[in-house]
């Protein structure tokens, strides 16, 4: 499947990754393995598909030139030397995985260019099995093979991996970038790009996915209607808003987010009475008079709660209880 055209000038943000993989291809010094280390959906995929196309470009300059064949053939993620690994169980990549599609084929030249690409998404999920056969790449790689290891957790891989690579930190993306990006390539409204920002902390797939999201309306007004009058319900109705969350597509914890953000701007105005810094300025009656009814260290009190939702949900703790714990906090001291 062909995808729109991507190259340096594409990545929003991580100027010292962009100057360091530049350089690189400047110099001809590339290395024979790199780490891209960042939160899911923070663009390392695109990051290490803008650098394999730029080295296997047939044309010079750092930059791919999207137009000879082998950047017509990665834009279609057809490169023959430019190699995704996959894996079939989902959490994590076997020893097999590596040996079948790293090792074993490592020593084949590349079919059409300079290099032999390898990217592997999600690295942190080898077992030590298989980083310990990835290794054995990495210690003595041919000439032509360049490893590109994404992973949301740099820590989960051996030190003996992380010392033959050149290590990539992804940065938060400043807020002002991320709206920018979003108006103008998504041609995402003013108000819908400031809360798709606050969402997103830096990360601009995660803004990309929430402006894009058809549900994303829609469950923010679920969100908001339900911290309106959650005063007024009772359990029953809070059980039957806990069980729609899952008829939408948008991952709990962006509804989750949503309230955290609710609240943040509760405790802001409280503390300020200035409504101009308020992510949910058009709620400002409501935000009153939650503002009004709660106390500091209640408003905190549910901020806290909703952090330890997320982490009790990351450990798989029951969906419905742990929902009705939080939203009982939230009905008690919001």
């Amino acid at each position: 499947m062909e995808i729109k055209m991507a190259d340096f000038n594409d990545i929003v943000g991580q100027e010292k990754i962009k100057d360091n993989l530049k350089n690189a291809i400047i110099s001809g010094k590339i290395s024979h393995a790199y780490i891209i280390n960042g939160e899911k959906s923070s663009g390392k995929e695109f990051i290490a598909r803008v650098f394999s196309m730029a080295i296997q470009c047939e044309e010079e300059g750092y930059n791919p030139c999207q137009r000879c064949h082998s950047c017509r053939q990665a834009l279609s993620d057809n490169q023959p030397d430019i190699i995704h690994v996959v894996h079939e169980k989902p959490n994590s990549i076997g020893v097999e995985d590596i040996r079948t599609q790293i090792n074993n084929d490592v020593d084949i030249k590349p079919y059409s260019s300079r290099y032999k690409i390898y990217i592997l998404n999600e690295a942190e999920k080898m077992t030590v099995q298989a980083q310990n056969a990835i290794l054995k790449t990495l210690e003595e790689p041919p000439e032509y093979a360049v490893l590109i290891l994404l992973t949301t957790n740099v820590n989960a891989l051996l030190p003996t991996i992380v010392s033959r690579c050149v290590v990539l930190n992804m940065k938060p993306v400043a807020d002002s970038e991320v709206k920018r990006f979003l108006m103008n390539q998504l041609k995402a409204p003013d108000y819908k790009a400031e809360i798709c920002v606050a969402f997103a902390r830096g990360n601009l797939g995660r803004a990309k996915a929430l402006a894009s999201s058809e549900d994303f309306e829609n469950v923010k007004a679920e969100a908001l209607s339900l911290l309106k009058y959650i005063q007024d319900m009772e359990l029953y109705e809070i059980v039957s808003a806990i069980k729609k969350i899952n008829d939408y597509k948008l991952d709990i914890s962006d509804y989750l987010d949503i309230i955290a953000i609710w609240y943040r701007d509760v405790l802001l105005f409280k503390a300020t009475n200035d409504i101009n810094h308020l992510i949910f300025k058009e709620e400002i009656s409501s935000i009153r008079k939650v503002a009004e009814r709660s106390s500091y260290e209640g408003i905190e009190e549910v901020i806290d709660s909703l952090e330890k939702a997320k982490k009790r949900l990351d450990a798989n703790v029951n969906f419905e209880l742990t929902m009705e714990l939080l939203l009982l906090t939230i009905k008690e001291k919001g």
